[in-house]
């Protein structure tokens, strides 16, 4: 018998997590670089989660053009349901930088760098020419590789910030899990053929591929990221 979707999905990312994990610990490294490397992340972050409710709604938007596909009506709608789950995640990023010092319109005036567009952009492409369930690759790895438990308390300790700009961190390790797992069941029902499949495979590895590099970014603090706090 063939693995679920969801057991492959799982298997071909469980051979590339482990670069996004690294690039993640080299972040959060402790070390007196940490506060800047938290503010670079908050803007980063800002920068990519905006995109997120435009992208389901787009998506989701395509499935419901496509009535005689299986796998647009049920997508669709869970779609529908996610973006009013993740609506005003960016408001909490702004929330956190304010909590910092720093004002929100250096995030939201940035220029968005070339890989967080990369990021991004992959996924309006596919779901644009391809084929919308692309997306699900994106959520899985997004969703799937939530901040731990514990970090927020770390970071908070370490950086010498105040609690209340790790909000969206704590929440994030507290609803992901969840949302994780009614992804799973999600693309265990879908009808995917083997190129939907495919598309979704794709997608996620795109996309650690692309996470783990932003993370270094940041953690290579680049002078054109430098923060005017640090």
């Amino acid at each position: 018998m063939s693995p679920s979707a969801v057991a492959s999905l799982r298997l071909e990312l469980s051979l590339v997590q482990p670069v996004l994990w690294a690039a993640t610990a080299r972040m959060w490294r402790s070390g007196s670089g940490l506060p800047g490397r938290y503010r670079r992340y908050l803007c980063v972050m800002h920068q990519v989660i905006r995109a997120s409710v435009p992208l389901m709604e787009r998506a989701a938007a395509r499935c419901e053009a496509l009535p005689q596909d299986q796998v647009a009506p049920p997508l669709a709608r869970y779609l529908r349901a996610h973006a009013e789950e993740e609506r005003g995640h960016d408001d909490w990023l702004l929330a956190d930088a304010a909590a910092t010092g720093t004002e929100p319109g250096e995030l939201t005036h940035a220029v968005p760098p070339a890989h967080v567009a990369a990021l991004v952009g992959a996924q309006y492409y596919w779901l644009e020419h391809s084929h919308p369930v692309a997306l699900l690759g994106y959520i899985a790895v997004l969703e799937g590789n939530a901040p731990a438990p514990g970090l927020a308390g770390r970071l908070a300790r370490e950086t010498g910030l105040p609690q209340a700009a790790f909000e969206t961190v704590r929440l994030h390790a507290d609803l992901d899990d969840g949302h994780s797992a009614d992804l799973d069941r999600l693309i265990d029902r879908l009808p995917l053929d083997a190129a939907q499949r495919s598309l979704v495979a794709v997608s996620a590895l795109h996309t650690v591929g692309s996470l783990a590099e932003l993370f270094d970014r940041i953690a290579a603090a680049p002078t054109e990221w430098e923060s005017p706090h640090e």
